[in-house]
């Protein structure tokens, strides 16, 4: 007769099966809920942001429609001047004409000569600051063909101002040319500015002959005023001049 001999039950624990650990909790859910809402919250804003950005550029970028004539000035005050499109490279007629800007200045020199200096290529100064910079300002890339645009379509072709717009426009591109020209030897007192026109040669496997000589625009001399002067510059020579 077999006899019967009671196990520990310590000893049976030990040799029966661990249940599989549950999977551990990662990922948001794994925050304390205060950061879950943070994060959400977060997230959210960002989406709608993205949303209504991409929708104002492409209204920006789209054909006129009844939106963007209700509300064009909201969608140009969203775009303008950091997230500004030109599509141009992908017109059916793409820019055939580099324009530059070129300024000149009437300086007084220390022993009481003037003197009129040579044409400086303000265009050129920007391409050179541009080139090899991975994040160029606006400034760089825009104001003088902003500033150009704004004379050019506030004025007549012979330089007559159309109302307070045109003005205006006349003491922007002054003050740029000051601030460009402060550097040179002398008290600037007056400037001029020329826009200079460069059709784009044909491409060497074109037969298209293209006339490739510069053509001139010049703008009138303007005398310079305290206003135009850099902060800081010393204005009372200027008004004794006067």
């Amino acid at each position: 007769m077999d006899a019967h001999v009671d196990k520990d039950p310590a000893d049976m624990d030990e040799h029966r099966p661990t249940p599989p650990e549950s999977h551990a909790v990662g990922g948001i859910m794994a925050l304390s809920m205060p950061y879950q809402v943070v994060l959400a919250v977060a997230l959210a804003v960002a989406g709608v942001f993205a949303f209504v950005h991409l929708a104002m550029v492409f209204l920006h970028v789209a054909p006129s429609n009844t939106l963007t004539k209700r509300h064009g000035q909201a969608v140009d005050d969203w775009v303008y001047p950091e997230f500004e499109q030109n599509w141009k490279l992908f017109a059916p007629n793409p820019l055939q004409q580099n324009v530059s800007v070129e300024a000149r200045a009437e300086l007084r020199t220390e022993d009481g000569g003037g003197r009129t200096s040579g044409w400086i290529d303000l265009t050129a100064q920007d391409i050179e600051a541009i080139r090899h910079n991975p994040m160029p300002s606006h400034a760089q890339q825009n104001e003088l063909r902003r500033a150009v645009d704004f004379y050019l379509n506030s004025h007549s072709d012979d330089h007559a101002p159309s109302g307070m717009r045109g003005r205006l426009s006349e003491e922007y591109m002054r003050r740029i040319a000051v601030l460009r020209l402060d550097a040179l030897p002398g008290d600037v007192r007056r400037v001029q500015l020329r826009t200079v026109t460069r059709p784009v040669p044909a491409p060497g496997w074109s037969s298209e002959k293209t006339d490739t000589a510069p053509s001139y625009r010049d703008f009138p001399w303007w005398t310079v005023t305290a206003a135009d002067r850099p902060a800081g510059a010393d204005r009372s020579s200027t008004e004794a001049g006067r």
